[in-house]
């Protein structure tokens, strides 16, 4: 399905889905999530060759052409945080933003940093992470499992991600998985 179309109103195809979806207030009005399992930034990735590469600050990207996909937390990532002089480019589905850098039609591009690992190391080559920074000004955005709303489901979701909290495995996966983290600077 449509990313934008597990957390849209009405009834839902699945029990749950874990889709690197994150819990807004918005969101929360037309579907149930669970407790948050994944506190997440936002990250930049450029082509290692554009006028952005060496970019190590938000600052440095005021001039920068952004694209975001459509109903992502990334746009108002870019324009609240970022806030360059010209609103992002909004594409229907991520392998559009993927394709707009691939084709020089934006300098950067702005996704969750899981997925901007994936890009940089399975989408677009010679493209890098310029750096991750947070989304909020206050509570980190995290990712929850989507239900429908009013699911008998959430809280023995919200139980399993609390027991998989508790004993150490999110963390665990999160060092798998995502331990390369390390090599995305905090741009500020």
């Amino acid at each position: 399905m449509k990313f934008d179309a597990a957390f849209a109103p009405g009834d839902k195809q699945f029990d749950f889905d874990i889709n690197q979806v994150s819990i807004t207030p918005q969101r929360a009005e037309a579907v149930d999530f669970s407790k948050g399992y994944y506190t997440v930034k936002q990250a930049v990735v450029v082509s290692e060759k554009g006028k952005f590469a060496g970019a190590n600050s938000l600052a440095e990207l005021k001039d920068a052409k952004i694209g975001v996909q459509v109903g992502t937390t990334s746009f108002n990532a870019v324009r609240d945080v970022i806030q360059p002089a010209d609103d992002p480019d909004v594409f229907n589905d991520q392998i559009d933003v993927v394709t707009a850098l691939k084709n020089d039609q934006v300098d950067a591009v702005v996704v969750d940093l899981p997925t901007a690992f994936y890009v940089t190391a399975a989408q677009v080559e010679n493209s890098k992470i310029v750096g991750q920074f947070s989304s909020t000004g206050g509570t980190p955005e995290e990712f929850g499992l989507v239900m429908e709303k009013g699911s008998a489901l959430k809280s023995c979701v919200d139980k399993a991600v609390d027991a998989l909290k508790s004993k150490g495995e999110l963390a665990k996966i999160e060092q798998q998985w995502l331990g390369s983290a390390a090599g995305a600077p905090e741009l500020r």
